[in-house]
């Protein structure tokens, strides 16, 4: 029997369909599960009479596969993806490559890469985005970690990912050891953000304008086919406009509470490690926080009473500002979110190509966008940009927006309705343009009470001040400390 390309761990929705993909592509795969009935099942089923081999243990399934060995794993993140690691290696040769496809976190990719190549083989941990339609139909790719692993992958990954209009395949090298799941984690951190806004522009026109799910569903349509055309958008559309077989909209029979996973999570708190301002993707995720507490959200509507008032004005004049809020604060989004990549690069020693990852996340993943491209775009002119609210194309659709979005924002406080996401985005917007910020004084309250010093105007940048206050405090001053 002729030897597979590539074997896989994890017969989920998203492992059947990702190998499905791969066979479609005239790959021979390997499949393996740990409930093996799985794999009888499926070479039964969606498999029959196709390019695969069922195994129903990990040496049978390393011994089926063409040198080097290519074993992937879309298990859950976490305990799972080390204990498989180690049941595989026994059965590999120096060489061979192990992928981890799932969402896990990045600096346990970083662990688990040193590992693996100590024991003289390959590792690759790859984020994969497009959710079970893209992994059958082309999902976007993210592979990190050894480089060497890269060249013998690449035929298999490019094939089945997602493509640009022009043929571009939606997946590259990223770069080494966590590089692909760090940039994966930051995709669904701005895919958190990028939700959140889109449903505080849902709740403004709902409670705010009073709109009903049919007329709400027209406005996503129209902004679909414009700057904000993207899959999240389009999703949107789709689900304001559905209705059960009784005639209900079945978006007003889901409960509000929010799930998540934790990626979200990983970034904002990536961002607190790296000191970086990622205001609205965190704001996304306090939002989903704030949702889980639904019984005493309830309890709280009967207690506390805020001042609102009612909308006056053109309801379709307010849409438009809407739509430009939407937008500035989806820029706003990106910007943070490549600032957090630039940072994580310097330190972990990435050679990140951030025009490149536009163009991956381009097609097959859930951010998707026509706004990408001129990210990309932004990047191939300037590959050291430091903010994409500094690319001229931004900075401009910006101050376009900015009246609109700053009506929005005001209209939602006096409405009552919060948008912390879209307001999270101006205030950085406003922060980020700042010459001068209030940190001043903030930097004179910590010396007062901590003698923490203080960089001064007239001085050099380096060297630090500190003020006995009240004549009681002495001249010694605490060490510095920056984030």
């Amino acid at each position: 029997m002729a030897k597979m390309d590539i074997g896989l761990i994890g017969l989920a929705v998203m492992g059947e369909n990702l190998v499905l993909n791969m066979e479609s592509h005239g790959f021979g795969v390997a499949v393996y599960n740990r409930t093996v009935e799985k794999v009888d099942n499926f070479i039964n089923g969606r498999g029959k009479d196709k390019n695969f081999v069922g195994c129903h243990s990990i040496k049978e399934l390393c011994e089926n596969l063409e040198r080097p060995r290519k074993v992937m794993m879309l298990v859950k993140a976490g305990q799972p993806v080390d204990d498989f690691i180690e049941q595989i290696i026994p059965h590999l040769e120096p060489g061979d490559i192990i992928i981890d496809g799932g969402n896990s976190h990045f600096p346990d990719t970083i662990r688990r890469a040193e590992y693996v190549e100590s024991k003289g083989m390959l590792y690759i941990g790859t984020g994969v985005s497009g959710g079970e339609e893209g992994a059958l139909l082309g999902p976007s790719i993210m592979p990190g970690g050894s480089p060497a692993a890269w060249e013998h992958v690449k035929p298999i990954f490019q094939a089945i990912s997602a493509k640009t209009d022009d043929g571009t395949p939606c997946c590259d090298w990223v770069g080494e050891g966590g590089a692909g799941h760090f940039v994966k984690m930051v995709h669904n951190g701005i895919e958190y953000g990028d939700m959140q806004m889109i449903c505080e522009a849902y709740q403004m026109m709902r409670v705010g304008l009073g709109m009903d799910n049919d007329a709400m569903h027209q406005v996503f349509k129209e902004w679909n086919e414009g700057e904000l055309d993207s899959y999240l958008i389009e999703i949107t559309r789709d689900i304001l406009g559905y209705k059960d077989e009784d005639g209900n909209h079945v978006v007003d029979l889901i409960l509000d509470t929010a799930g998540q996973k934790g990626t979200g999570k990983w970034t904002a708190v990536a961002a607190l490690d790296q000191g970086q301002p990622l205001t609205l993707i965190g704001e996304a995720v306090f939002a989903r926080c704030l949702s889980a507490l639904k019984d005493e959200r309830v309890a709280a509507s009967k207690v506390i009473k805020g001042q609102t008032e009612t909308f006056e004005g053109d309801k379709e004049t307010f849409i438009n500002d809407l739509r430009q809020a939407l937008y500035a604060s989806k820029i706003v989004s990106y910007a943070q979110g490549y600032q957090l990549m630039r940072s994580a690069a310097e330190e972990y020693g990435w050679n990140l190509n951030y025009g490149g990852i536009a163009l991956m996340w381009r097609g097959g993943c859930i951010i998707r966008s026509v706004f990408l491209g001129k990210i990309k775009e932004a990047f191939d002119k300037d590959s050291d940009l430091v903010n994409v609210m500094l690319d001229p194309f931004f900075a401009d659709a910006l101050q376009q927006a900015q009246a609109a979005w700053r009506r929005v924002v005001s209209a939602a406080v006096r409405m009552g309705i919060p948008v912390p996401a879209t307001s999270a985005a101006l205030a950085y917007f406003d922060g980020y343009r700042s010459e001068r910020l209030p940190a001043n004084l903030l930097q004179a309250q910590r010396d007062y009470f901590g003698a923490h010093t203080y960089e001064r105007v007239d001085k050099p940048r380096g060297e630090f001040f500190h003020t006995n206050w009240t004549g009681r405090g002495g001249d010694t001053a605490a060490s510095t400390y920056t984030v």
